[in-house]
């Protein structure tokens, strides 16, 4: 089964309440009628109902599927800019600014899902990327044991012409600028656990560099080791090469001659690029010249699902992103419910 398909198919067995803030949107109602009717979604809209409507009526399409919530006539208003104000208390927030604040839509979709309306939520067709980042880190904090939030694109190879088959993450393409060997260390492991969750196999992490195995000598080469050996200190099962070139991270006979005792052996399904300049570069590589279908920025290392989307994004990539985020959740559950019982 196409990697895609497995994840439309997986959201489809276990649908999540998945909150989109930007219900006017031609290209969001398109995507949110299509997962609602195929069953990957349970979807809510936020927003002004008569608009949404409105605009739903003029596009043809029909909304009956979808619970809208009005920002004005809501009745969970109250209880979460309650709620807001009791997080960003110390941070100085009054609580006329929460009730200020609550009625932004990305704020109150983000709070839905902090309060357990929701489960996951997807934004950025109309905000921007650091307005969706910033209020997905405040409203929903971190995951248990992570230190850091980074985000990844999901790349499907399924072509025909496609030497590679299947899926890959690649990360972080879409958020941290220049991280640290620590950060870079967080970024592999929160991808590890991505590749998990969404290809359904054990993630293959290749930590990418101009050197393979010390072929070269520089600060950025030693950044990229320090961070795969952080990473193998937390996680000594995970199959990860330190330094390596894209080349042996993919191609086996490559790997063989360059890095005979490479754990991932020219198999990498998660690339770790050392920096954000040539993770960006990358993806739209393989997107543009390769084509690879690119899904993202997606983010991880959130308590709770919290996707961004491109503001060029089409219907197609919204509703993906949906399906995305169902199994996100699923996951998140799966983690938390083992949290409680190890505790």
């Amino acid at each position: 089964m196409k990697a895609l398909n497995r994840i439309l198919e997986q959201a489809r067995q276990d649908p999540r309440r998945i909150v989109l803030c930007e219900g006017e949107d031609e290209r969001v109602l398109h995507a949110a009628v299509k997962a609602a009717e195929n069953g990957i979604a349970r979807v809510v809209l936020v927003g002004e109902r008569t608009g949404i409507n409105r605009k739903a009526e003029l596009l043809g399409l029909d909304l009956a599927a979808i619970d809208i919530i009005d920002l004005m006539d809501s009745p969970l208003r109250e209880s979460l800019a309650e709620a807001l104000y009791a997080l960003r208390e110390k941070r100085g927030m009054t609580r006329e600014q929460a009730q200020i604040s609550v009625c932004e839509p990305l704020c109150f979709a983000n709070l839905l899902v902090r309060e357990g309306y929701a489960d996951g939520s997807v934004a950025g067709a109309v905000n921007t990327t650091a307005d969706v980042v910033r209020s997905a880190i405040q409203l929903l904090g971190l995951a248990p044991g992570s230190k850091l939030v980074s985000s990844f694109f999901l790349m499907m190879l399924c072509k025909p012409f496609h030497n590679l088959k299947g899926g890959m993450i690649f990360s972080d393409c879409g958020l941290v600028i220049a991280p640290d060997d620590e950060k870079l260390s967080q970024i592999a492991l929160t991808a590890a656990d991505s590749a998990e969750t969404l290809l359904g196999e054990e993630a293959r992490v290749a930590m990418l560099s101009f050197s393979t195995s010390g072929s070269a000598q520089h600060d950025s080469v030693e950044k990229v080791v320090r961070a795969a050996r952080r990473v193998k200190a937390e996680r000594p099962d995970l199959a990860i090469d330190e330094d390596v070139q894209l080349d042996a991270a993919i191609v086996a006979d490559i790997a063989e001659r360059k890095l005979p005792n490479s754990k991932v052996q020219g198999s990498a399904n998660v690339l770790i690029f050392p920096d954000l300049q040539s993770g960006n570069i990358g993806y739209k590589l393989a997107e543009r010249i390769g084509g690879a279908e690119a899904i993202g920025p997606l983010l991880q290392g959130l308590a709770k699902p919290a996707n961004d989307l491109s503001r060029g994004c089409s219907a197609d990539d919204i509703y993906h992103v949906i399906a995305v985020t169902t199994v996100q959740a699923q996951a998140a559950e799966s983690r938390d419910t083992t949290v409680a019982d190890d505790a």
